[in-house]
C-alpha cells in the first residue's frame, strides 16, 4: 500500500470496495449511493485494488476439490480419491454426484475384462445405479459378502452384483448364503461349499472392489442389512470394544484396528488381510454422521481409495492435521 495515499483516501476507497464487492452494488449505484460519476467510481475500484485494499483470489471448485483429494491421499496414503461437491442425499443414503464420482474412479482403473467386488449397502447401490453403461461382455461383478435377505431391495449384495453387471453388460456372481448364521457349525459348513468357497477365491482376485462404510455408535442405530443380527448383547459388545465402524462385513475401532465380536465367526464375507490385497479398494460414504466410521476406515489400511464430498473430506483431515 502507498504511504503516500491519505488515511481518508483510503477509508473512501474502502467504503467504495465494500458497496461494489460486499453489497453488490452495481457502479451506477455506488455512484449514486456516494455522489459521484460511474467513470469516477470505476477509477475507484480500480485504485483500490492497486492499493491493496481489495485482493482477488480465482479459487476455482474443481481445483479445490483437487487440493482435496490430494492432501487424502498424502495424509491416509491413499492410491486415490474422489471428492465431489455436497449435495443433498438421494433415497441410496448418498447424492447421484458422489455415486457418479465413484463410479468413474471405478471405470479409470478397470478394464473390459475387470472382475469387480462388491459389498451391500445404500452407497454400493447407489454407485450401480448411476454407473455409466459399457458393452463389457467379458467383465464380472462378484458379491464379497453373504445376503441381508430379499427385503432390502438394491442394497443387498445379490441384487447390486446384478445391476451392475447390467450397467457394465457383463456377467455376475453372488453368494447366495446368509451374511450371518445362526451357528458356528453353519457357518464353517458353509464356507466349504464350492459355490461359496470359488466366489470369495474370485472376490479376493478381484481387480477392483467397492464398500461403503457403516457406522455404528450411540445414537446411531443399526444399519438395517445387520439388524437382524445385532441383538442387544451384540450391541453392547461393540459399545464396550470401542466399535465405531463396520466393512465389508466386518467391526472396527477408532483406530482402524479390526474389533472379534460374537457374531465374527458366524459372518460369511471376504476377509479383511484378503480384501486388502485387492489392488484398489474404493470406500464410498459421506455424511457428519459418517466421519467417525470412514475416518477408522482410512486409519485402517483396508482402503486405498475414498470417494466423498467436500465436507466430509474436511473432516476426517482435520483431526490428522491436528495430529501432525
Amino acid at each position: 500500500m502507498c504511504a503516500a495515499t491519505s488515511r481518508s483516501r483510503l477509508s473512501l476507497l474502502l467504503d467504495v470496495a465494500r458497496l461494489y464487492w460486499e453489497d453488490g452494488l452495481d457502479q451506477a449505484a455506488v455512484a449514486s449511493r456516494l455522489g459521484y460519476s460511474r467513470p469516477t467510481v470505476s477509477r475507484m475500484l480500480a485504485e483500490a485494488r492497486r492499493e491493496g485494499v481489495v485482493t482477488i483470489t480465482v479459487a476455482h471448485p474443481i481445483e479445490r476439490l483437487m487440493g482435496l483429494e490430494e492432501e487424502l491421499m498424502r495424509v491416509f496414503g491413499l492410491k486415490q480419491a474422489r471428492v465431489c461437491e455436497a449435495r443433498p442425499p438421494g433415497e441410496q443414503g448418498v447424492s447421484a454426484e458422489l455415486a457418479r464420482s465413484a463410479g468413474q474412479l471405478l471405470l479409470e482403473h478397470v478394464g473390459r475384462r475387470c472382475v469387480v467386488a462388491v459389498s451391500n449397502g445404500r452407497a454400493v447401490g447407489a454407485v450401480a445405479h448411476h454407473l455409466p453403461e459399457q458393452i463389457w461382455p467379458d467383465s464380472m461383478v462378484v458379491a464379497m459378502v453373504g445376503s441381508a435377505g430379499e427385503s432390502f431391495n438394491l442394497e443387498d449384495g445379490p441384487n447390486i452384483s446384478r445391476s451392475m453387471a447390467l450397467r457394465l453388460g457383463g456377467h455376475y456372481r453372488n453368494l447366495t448364503v446368509p451374511l450371518v448364521f445362526d451357528s458356528l457349525a453353519m457357518a464353517t459348513g458353509m464356507r466349504q461349499e464350492e459355490q461359496v468357497s470359488t466366489t470369495i477365491e474370485l472376490a479376493a482376485r478381484s481387480d477392483a472392489a467397492l464398500t461403503g462404510i457403516g457406522a455404528v455408535g450411540d445414537g446411531l442405530g443399526v444399519s438395517p442389512l445387520l439388524r437382524r443380527w445385532m441383538t442387544p448383547e451384540v450391541i453392547a459388545e461393540c459399545r464396550a470394544k470401542g466399535v465405531v465402524a463396520h466393512i465389508c462385513g466386518h467391526h472396527l475401532d477408532a483406530n482402524g484396528r479390526h474389533v472379534h465380536t460374537a457374531i465374527c465367526e458366524r459372518t460369511l464375507c471376504l476377509g479383511l488381510e484378503r480384501l486388502a490385497g485387492i489392488p484398489l479398494v474404493i470406500g464410498v460414504a459421506a455424511g457428519a454422521d459418517k466421519t467417525t466410521a470412514i475416518l477408522a476406515a482410512l486409519r485402517s489400511g483396508y482402503l486405498s481409495a475414498l470417494a466423498t464430498d467436500e465436507p466430509t473430506a474436511r473432516a476426517v483431515l482435520a483431526p490428522e492435521t491436528a495430529r501432525r
